[in-house]
């Protein structure tokens, strides 16, 4: 007698979190800490990172607001700010860049800080954490469509280090990639002049110690004999000039 094979069924968990609207996604409040995206209507949390994946990130966003400051754009680079992908579903990007004008708006209206369709950010940054296929495949096509020009995805994973940067080639409405590996330096597409080395990316120096340096080099400047020179000689200007003061209300300034 031959036995008989039964598949076996699945228990199906009940999914018992809120589907919600994007507008009732941008009031909505959650009793614990952790922050929520929405994907079709589903609040995903993420996950709490990874002292590396804070390192990443503030490196990162040094490094743009010091372009973007070198080069005086009027942009700005923010964390935790949401960007709306699709009808119900809004993302939380690591790293934001976008229009200081985008930014006032909506700091202007109630609610969550997301950027919505109309509000599209110039450049996105994620950091690879455990969900890897969100950030290489959901989030790709979600800012793909969204139109967002330029997503950055940095993957410090061993054995998988990278950072790859999708964008629109000219003309094109589907993104191309480019992947930048260790011993390589990253050219951003937005910010042409804008190169990083990717070590240095997924390794990065603390913030706090690039800034005690910035400061270091700052101080040597003010102090260097240059900086002496030219101080004398505006002193010496400044001395020339009285004495040519003196000289016009008939004083001999050697006699002073």
């Amino acid at each position: 007698m031959s036995q008989s094979i039964v598949p076996a069924i699945e228990e199906k968990q009940l999914d018992t979190s809120p589907t919600l609207t994007f507008e009732e996604y941008r009031f909505y409040k959650v009793d614990d800490e952790i922050k929520h995206e929405l994907h079709r209507g589903q609040l995903i949390p993420i996950a709490m990172p990874t002292i590396l994946h804070i390192n990443i990130c503030e490196y990162l966003v040094y490094k743009l607001q010091r372009h973007l400051a070198k080069n005086n754009l009027d942009l700005v680079v923010k964390r935790n700010l949401g960007v709306r992908t699709e009808e119900n579903s809004s993302r939380i990007p690591d790293i934001v860049v976008c229009t200081k004008s985008l930014l006032e708006q909506v700091a202007a209206r109630p609610g969550g800080a997301v950027l919505d369709f109309d509000e599209t950010p110039l450049l996105l940054i994620e950091v690879v954490g455990k969900d890897r296929r969100a950030d290489y495949v959901l989030k790709r096509g979600e800012y793909e469509l969204a139109n967002v020009p330029e997503y950055c995805i940095v993957d410090p994973t061993e054995n998988r280090q990278r950072v790859r940067v999708a964008a629109f080639p000219e003309g094109d409405e589907v993104y191309s990639q480019v992947d930048y590996l260790p011993g390589e330096e990253m050219v951003s597409v937005v910010f042409p002049n804008l190169r990083l080395s990717v070590d240095e990316i997924l390794c990065p120096p603390l913030v706090e110690r690039l800034i005690k340096e910035e400061q270091r080099r700052l101080q040597e400047l003010r102090q260097s004999p240059t900086t002496e020179r030219q101080r004398a000689d505006r002193e010496h200007q400044r001395a020339e000039r009285l004495a040519a003061r003196l000289r016009e209300l008939g004083v001999d300034p050697d006699t002073v």
